[in-house]
Protein backbone atom coordinates (compact mmCIF):
# COMPACT_ATOMS: atom_id res chain seq x y z
CA UNK A 1 0.00 0.00 0.00
CA UNK A 2 1.39 3.34 -0.99
CA UNK A 3 2.30 5.55 1.88
CA UNK A 4 0.10 8.57 2.51
CA UNK A 5 1.61 11.89 1.63
CA UNK A 6 1.82 14.61 4.21
CA UNK A 7 -1.42 16.29 3.11
CA UNK A 8 -3.37 13.04 3.30
CA UNK A 9 -1.89 12.23 6.68
CA UNK A 10 -2.92 15.65 7.96
CA UNK A 11 -6.49 15.13 6.68
CA UNK A 12 -6.66 11.71 8.36
CA UNK A 13 -5.37 13.17 11.60
CA UNK A 14 -7.96 15.97 11.46
CA UNK A 15 -10.72 13.45 10.80
CA UNK A 16 -9.63 11.30 13.76
CA UNK A 17 -9.54 14.36 16.00
CA UNK A 18 -12.99 15.46 14.80
CA UNK A 19 -14.41 11.98 15.38
CA UNK A 20 -12.91 11.81 18.86
CA UNK A 21 -14.64 15.10 19.67
CA UNK A 22 -18.01 14.51 18.04
CA UNK A 23 -18.24 10.78 17.33
CA UNK A 24 -19.97 9.81 20.57
CA UNK A 25 -22.56 12.58 20.18
CA UNK A 26 -23.29 11.63 16.56
CA UNK A 27 -23.66 7.96 17.50
CA UNK A 28 -26.08 8.96 20.25
CA UNK A 29 -28.14 11.08 17.84
CA UNK A 30 -28.30 8.23 15.34
CA UNK A 31 -29.46 5.84 18.06
CA UNK A 32 -32.13 8.26 19.27
CA UNK A 33 -33.44 8.73 15.72
CA UNK A 34 -33.44 4.99 15.11
CA UNK A 35 -35.35 4.36 18.35
CA UNK A 36 -37.85 7.08 17.45
CA UNK A 37 -38.44 5.58 14.00
CA UNK A 38 -38.90 2.11 15.41
CA UNK A 39 -41.21 3.48 18.12
CA UNK A 40 -43.31 5.37 15.57
CA UNK A 41 -43.61 2.30 13.37
CA UNK A 42 -44.57 0.23 16.40
CA UNK A 43 -47.20 2.78 17.44
CA UNK A 44 -48.68 2.81 13.93
CA UNK A 45 -48.75 -0.97 13.88
CA UNK A 46 -50.51 -1.06 17.24
CA UNK A 47 -53.05 1.53 16.09
CA UNK A 48 -53.78 -0.50 12.98
CA UNK A 49 -54.16 -3.64 15.06
CA UNK A 50 -56.46 -1.85 17.51
CA UNK A 51 -58.59 -0.44 14.71
CA UNK A 52 -58.84 -3.84 13.03
CA UNK A 53 -59.91 -5.57 16.26
CA UNK A 54 -62.37 -2.78 17.09
CA UNK A 55 -63.90 -3.09 13.63
CA UNK A 56 -64.63 -6.76 14.22
CA UNK A 57 -66.22 -6.01 17.61
CA UNK A 58 -68.34 -3.24 16.08
CA UNK A 59 -69.56 -5.62 13.38
CA UNK A 60 -70.48 -8.14 16.07
CA UNK A 61 -72.25 -5.40 18.03
CA UNK A 62 -74.30 -4.48 14.97
CA UNK A 63 -75.21 -8.13 14.52
CA UNK A 64 -76.19 -8.47 18.20
CA UNK A 65 -78.48 -5.46 17.93
CA UNK A 66 -79.97 -6.68 14.67
CA UNK A 67 -80.64 -10.02 16.35
CA UNK A 68 -82.10 -8.23 19.40
CA UNK A 69 -79.59 -9.67 21.83
CA UNK A 70 -79.28 -6.99 24.56
CA UNK A 71 -76.88 -8.94 26.81
CA UNK A 72 -74.40 -9.52 24.01
CA UNK A 73 -74.78 -5.95 22.81
CA UNK A 74 -74.07 -4.62 26.29
CA UNK A 75 -70.98 -6.79 26.58
CA UNK A 76 -69.62 -5.79 23.17
CA UNK A 77 -70.14 -2.06 23.57
CA UNK A 78 -68.48 -2.29 26.98
CA UNK A 79 -65.47 -3.97 25.39
CA UNK A 80 -65.29 -1.26 22.75
CA UNK A 81 -65.48 1.68 25.14
CA UNK A 82 -63.14 0.16 27.72
CA UNK A 83 -60.45 -1.37 25.53
CA UNK A 84 -60.65 0.47 22.22
CA UNK A 85 -61.66 4.01 23.20
CA UNK A 86 -58.94 5.53 21.01
CA UNK A 87 -60.54 4.17 17.84
CA UNK A 88 -63.49 5.69 15.97
CA UNK A 89 -65.38 2.43 16.40
CA UNK A 90 -65.83 3.06 20.14
CA UNK A 91 -67.98 6.23 19.87
CA UNK A 92 -69.73 4.74 16.84
CA UNK A 93 -70.57 1.71 18.95
CA UNK A 94 -71.75 3.89 21.83
CA UNK A 95 -74.06 5.82 19.51
CA UNK A 96 -75.42 2.59 18.05
CA UNK A 97 -75.94 1.08 21.50
CA UNK A 98 -77.62 4.27 22.73
CA UNK A 99 -80.12 4.17 19.87
CA UNK A 100 -80.85 0.52 20.57
CA UNK A 101 -81.29 1.16 24.30
CA UNK A 102 -83.61 4.12 23.72
CA UNK A 103 -85.76 2.19 21.27
CA UNK A 104 -85.91 -0.63 23.82
CA UNK A 105 -87.22 1.74 26.47
CA UNK A 106 -83.97 1.94 28.44
CA UNK A 107 -83.42 5.70 28.51
CA UNK A 108 -80.94 5.48 31.39
CA UNK A 109 -78.53 3.29 29.44
CA UNK A 110 -79.05 5.37 26.31
CA UNK A 111 -78.13 8.51 28.21
CA UNK A 112 -75.00 6.92 29.69
CA UNK A 113 -73.82 5.80 26.25
CA UNK A 114 -74.48 9.21 24.73
CA UNK A 115 -72.68 11.01 27.56
CA UNK A 116 -69.69 8.74 27.03
CA UNK A 117 -69.76 9.47 23.31
CA UNK A 118 -69.81 13.24 23.86
CA UNK A 119 -66.63 12.98 25.89
CA UNK A 120 -64.80 10.55 23.65
CA UNK A 121 -65.75 11.61 20.12
CA UNK A 122 -64.38 14.11 17.64
CA UNK A 123 -65.78 16.12 14.77
CA UNK A 124 -69.10 14.88 13.33
CA UNK A 125 -69.42 12.01 15.78
CA UNK A 126 -69.24 14.46 18.68
CA UNK A 127 -71.78 16.74 16.98
CA UNK A 128 -74.15 13.81 16.57
CA UNK A 129 -73.64 12.61 20.14
CA UNK A 130 -74.46 16.03 21.64
CA UNK A 131 -77.48 16.37 19.38
CA UNK A 132 -78.92 12.98 20.31
CA UNK A 133 -78.23 13.58 23.99
CA UNK A 134 -80.11 16.89 23.82
CA UNK A 135 -83.06 15.17 22.11
CA UNK A 136 -83.14 12.48 24.81
CA UNK A 137 -82.99 15.11 27.56
CA UNK A 138 -85.85 17.00 25.92
CA UNK A 139 -87.87 13.79 25.96
CA UNK A 140 -87.09 13.49 29.69
CA UNK A 141 -88.10 17.16 30.22
CA UNK A 142 -84.57 17.96 31.42
CA UNK A 143 -84.70 21.21 29.47
CA UNK A 144 -81.75 23.07 30.97
CA UNK A 145 -79.47 20.08 30.52
CA UNK A 146 -80.69 19.70 26.95
CA UNK A 147 -79.81 23.31 26.20
CA UNK A 148 -76.41 22.82 27.79
CA UNK A 149 -75.81 19.88 25.47
CA UNK A 150 -76.60 22.12 22.49
CA UNK A 151 -74.01 24.57 23.79
CA UNK A 152 -71.48 22.43 21.93
CA UNK A 153 -70.56 24.27 18.71
CA UNK A 154 -71.17 21.89 15.81
CA UNK A 155 -69.93 21.82 12.25
CA UNK A 156 -71.93 23.84 9.72
CA UNK A 157 -73.70 20.70 8.53
CA UNK A 158 -75.40 20.37 11.94
CA UNK A 159 -76.18 24.06 12.50
CA UNK A 160 -79.76 23.90 11.23
CA UNK A 161 -80.64 20.81 13.27
CA UNK A 162 -79.07 22.22 16.42
CA UNK A 163 -80.98 25.50 16.10
CA UNK A 164 -84.27 23.72 15.39
CA UNK A 165 -83.92 21.44 18.40
CA UNK A 166 -83.03 24.44 20.53
CA UNK A 167 -86.29 26.04 19.39
CA UNK A 168 -88.22 22.89 20.33
CA UNK A 169 -86.72 22.94 23.82
CA UNK A 170 -87.56 26.61 24.28
CA UNK A 171 -91.14 25.96 23.16
CA UNK A 172 -91.34 23.21 25.78
CA UNK A 173 -90.10 25.77 28.33
CA UNK A 174 -92.83 28.16 27.23
CA UNK A 175 -90.37 30.71 25.88
CA UNK A 176 -91.95 31.59 22.51
CA UNK A 177 -89.85 34.67 21.78
CA UNK A 178 -86.56 32.81 22.28
CA UNK A 179 -87.92 29.83 20.38
CA UNK A 180 -88.82 32.06 17.44
CA UNK A 181 -85.26 33.38 17.35
CA UNK A 182 -83.90 29.82 17.33
CA UNK A 183 -86.21 28.76 14.49
CA UNK A 184 -85.25 31.84 12.50
CA UNK A 185 -81.59 30.96 12.98
CA UNK A 186 -82.31 27.43 11.78
CA UNK A 187 -84.13 28.75 8.72
CA UNK A 188 -81.33 31.18 7.93
CA UNK A 189 -78.73 28.44 8.28
CA UNK A 190 -80.76 26.19 5.99
CA UNK A 191 -81.01 28.86 3.31
CA UNK A 192 -77.28 29.50 3.54
CA UNK A 193 -76.68 25.82 2.92
CA UNK A 194 -79.01 25.90 -0.06
CA UNK A 195 -77.24 28.96 -1.46
CA UNK A 196 -73.86 27.27 -1.12
CA UNK A 197 -75.10 24.36 -3.21
CA UNK A 198 -76.30 26.49 -6.12
CA UNK A 199 -74.74 29.09 -8.39
CA UNK A 200 -75.42 32.78 -7.93
CA UNK A 201 -77.59 32.76 -11.06
CA UNK A 202 -79.90 30.07 -9.80
CA UNK A 203 -79.94 30.80 -6.06
CA UNK A 204 -83.52 30.97 -4.84
CA UNK A 205 -85.73 29.77 -2.02
CA UNK A 206 -86.86 26.18 -2.17
CA UNK A 207 -90.33 26.07 -0.63
CA UNK A 208 -90.59 22.37 -1.45
CA UNK A 209 -87.78 21.60 1.00
CA UNK A 210 -89.53 19.60 3.78
CA UNK A 211 -87.18 20.93 6.47
CA UNK A 212 -87.91 24.49 5.43
CA UNK A 213 -91.65 23.80 5.42
CA UNK A 214 -91.53 22.37 8.95
CA UNK A 215 -89.47 25.28 10.24
CA UNK A 216 -91.86 27.75 8.71
CA UNK A 217 -94.82 25.92 10.25
CA UNK A 218 -93.16 26.11 13.66
CA UNK A 219 -92.60 29.83 13.20
CA UNK A 220 -96.20 30.34 12.08
CA UNK A 221 -97.42 28.47 15.14
CA UNK A 222 -95.61 31.01 17.30
CA UNK A 223 -97.15 34.00 15.51
CA UNK A 224 -98.82 36.26 18.00
CA UNK A 225 -97.26 34.46 20.97
CA UNK A 226 -95.76 36.70 23.61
Amino acid sequence: MAAYNLEEQEQIANLKAWWQQYGTRITLYVCVIAIAVVGWQGWNWRQQQQSSQAGVIYANLYQAITSNNPMQARSLVGELTENFSSTAYAPMGALLAAKYAFESGDAKTARAQLEWATKNSKDELADLAYLRLAALLLDEKAYDEALNSLGHKPAAAFATTYAELKGDILVAQDKPAEARTAYQEALQSLKQDESAETTAATTKATPDNPVEIILQQKLDALSGAA
